[in-house]
């Protein structure tokens, strides 16, 4: 049996010396914190941010205008991908940032042990100001909140060049996952490259193999796995992997699927070098640093897409929300505090007139020039259902070993297996019954 990868093991890790080691492990809740005024004088406070490659320009304008308003420094730290691999492996030995990006799924924050590690967010005086159905969708563990929506949750999907559909006369978008690929196919016979993939990067493998499980998720698969009932060994996942396996084959992406990374992803759908990408709302902000919104509007749309509809896959990732660190220093952790009441608080309108994002906040509405697709997007969260991050209990290396797929060293039902035994023992790691 292969070893569980290096994010698996960080999530091990982690898990394990908070348990053996860190007294908070078993610590009772801790009482509500303070929460200070939004603009309070922090002169001689530094705080540190984590961020992902794809998120580490994020906070640019609301940390400057922090900065003068309190005069508090920031600095953003850019971990290098695969980010929660680092991050992990940094807390698994003790080294913590104030604030973080990072994904608030359950089991992402049971990776991070975020009851040992995490300052509660119970009673954060923004959480009141948040739409009603985005105010408890994630960031939850074990009923305290620990990490705070910033923008709009992803959502995995299908990006297009609408160019590319009006000129091989595709009139209108595919309603379910056959009919998408029969338009692939008819574009490919045109000399059209269908879907463009990031084999390289890799992340974004999982997200064919997910939005193909959209309609199972909706039945209850990840509660199924969760508890043992099914596992992805299991037909209804196994067949989902063979059947992106056999698109690959087929032709239907890049030729260059194995190296390609994810600004080549970008470049190739706006130029019409391509016409779909399987991807979530990261992928847009690269786009949005490509392109102006008249441009976006005019080439690129987006649609969700299950086997019976057009059904989303839900997935936030850390991109979407921050969480803050117990450090220690009480000082530290109340300006990281302040840090978020500011950020969706008198910051808010400003941060997202910035990022040309959708706003969480009725009483802050969308900025002007926010692209039509990330409109769609955000609309498609009303029916969409959960991914393996956002519903199963723990998150095993399943890109990793697609991407192995992809270069040709792994096979579907070692992929399945693989994958498995690393939820297995990431779910044993976190305590769940049965494992």
């Amino acid at each position: 049996m292969r070893k569980l990868s290096a994010i698996a093991a960080a999530a091990v890790l982690t898990l394990g010396l908070a348990a053996c080691s860190d007294p908070a492990a078993e610590a009772p809740a801790t009482t509500a914190a303070t929460w200070p005024e939004a603009t309070a004088k922090l002169d001689g406070v530094q705080l540190t941010i984590w961020a992902a490659q794809n998120s580490n320009t994020v906070p640019k304008k609301v940390i400057e205008e922090f900065q003068a308003a309190t005069g508090a420094k920031v600095e953003v730290v850019t971990i290098p991908d695969p980010y929660e691999q680092g991050v992990q492996t940094k807390v698994a030995t003790g080294d913590k940032p104030d604030l973080a990006f990072w994904q608030p799924t359950a089991s992402m924050l049971t990776a991070l042990n975020a009851k040992a590690n995490l300052q509660p967010l119970t009673d954060a005086p923004w959480l009141g100001q948040l739409a009603p159905d985005l105010k408890d969708i994630t960031g939850l563990q074990d009923g305290t909140r620990y990490a705070a929506l910033v923008t709009s949750p992803a959502v995995e999907g299908v990006y297009y060049n609408k160019e590319v559909f009006a000129a091989n006369g595709i009139t209108a978008t595919p309603k379910n996952f056959d009919e998408m690929v029969e338009i692939a196919r008819k574009l490919k016979a045109k000399g059209v490259t269908p879907f463009y993939e990031m084999g390289g990067d890799r992340w974004a493998t999982q997200w064919w193999v997910q939005v193909l499980l959209a309609d199972a998720a909706k039945d209850g698969l990840w509660e199924k796995i969760n508890t043992g009932k099914e596992t992805f060994n299991s037909p209804v996942v196994l067949d989902a992997i063979k059947k992106y396996q056999a698109l690959i084959k087929e032709g239907l992406f890049n030729p260059n699927i194995k190296t390609a990374k994810f600004e080549d992803q970008g470049t190739a759908l706006l130029g019409g070098k391509a016409a779909m990408v399987v991807q979530v709302n990261s992928f847009f902000g690269q786009l949005q640093a490509k392109a102006d919104t008249a441009e976006l509007d005019s080439k690129i749309g987006f649609f969700p897409i299950s086997p019976s509809g057009n059904v989303g896959t839900f997935i936030p990732d850390q991109s979407n929300a921050l969480v803050a660190f117990k450090t220690g220093d009480a000082k530290r952790e109340a300006a990281a505090r302040q840090l978020m009441t500011y950020w969706m608080g008198p910051g808010y309108a400003s941060f997202v007139a910035d990022r040309k994002t959708i706003s969480l906040e009725p009483s802050v509405p969308n900025p002007a020039g926010v692209p039509k697709a990330l409109l769609d997007v955000h609309a498609s969260l009303a029916t969409s259902v959960g991914s393996m991050q956002a519903l199963a209990v723990a998150n095993p290396d399943l890109y990793l070993n697609l991407a192995d797929m992809i270069g040709g060293t792994m096979t579907p039902e070692q992929v399945a297996k693989t994958t498995q035994d690393q939820f297995a023992q990431l779910a044993k790691a976190a305590g769940t019954p049965g494992f």
